[in-house]
């Protein structure tokens, strides 16, 4: 009985953070992104959190994932990347393009 207890928890604890690991955020500041690398594990889908906290609204794009997405100033919105392969991809704050930039790395 306590081994089974002990392997459903430890199945359990893996389940955690194999959740925690596909879920990840930016933060829009200053018109830039930070962090400006996010390293994802290749071959999976994950969900990206973005926060704005810049009082005008920023595109979160990449031509590159084919991803466009507005966040409005002020708030959050999510995109989700992948599953990619191993590389690099780089994306920009359309508004902001000279200080908005940054590229996920998928491992």
């Amino acid at each position: 009985m306590y081994r089974l207890a002990a392997a459903v928890l430890a199945s359990a604890s893996l389940a955690a953070f194999a959740a925690a690991e596909s879920e990840l955020s930016v933060v829009i500041e200053n018109h830039k992104f930070a962090p400006e690398r996010i390293e994802v594990p290749a071959g999976k889908k994950v969900k990206l959190t973005i926060d704005n906290r810049d009082a005008t609204p920023e595109e979160f794009e990449s031509n590159e994932m084919r991803i466009e997405k507005v966040i409005p100033g002020k708030s959050k919105g999510v995109v989700w990347l992948g599953p990619l392969k191993a590389g690099e991809y780089k994306f920009f704050g359309e508004y902001h393009e000279k200080t908005a930039q940054g590229v996920v790395v998928a491992k």
